[in-house]
């Protein structure tokens, strides 16, 4: 049987893991800082009604 193909990058990442134990947590910390926002339905829908859409040509004078 075949011996199962690891990159250079991801034996990098395994030891880079097992030496900084921390590193999940803080990318998990991050993200929710950065991204997982709790989203307001009722804005979302104000944005949607109140989009106009953009004609074909923007630059043409009517």
């Amino acid at each position: 049987m075949a011996k199962q193909y690891f990159s250079e990058f991801t034996t990098f990442l395994d030891a880079y893991k097992v030496a900084h134990p921390d590193v999940a947590q803080r990318q998990r910390d991050g993200r929710a800082r950065l991204w997982d926002k709790p989203q307001d339905t009722e804005l979302q829908e104000a944005f949607k009604e109140a989009r106009v859409d953009q004609k074909p040509y923007v630059y043409q004078n009517d």
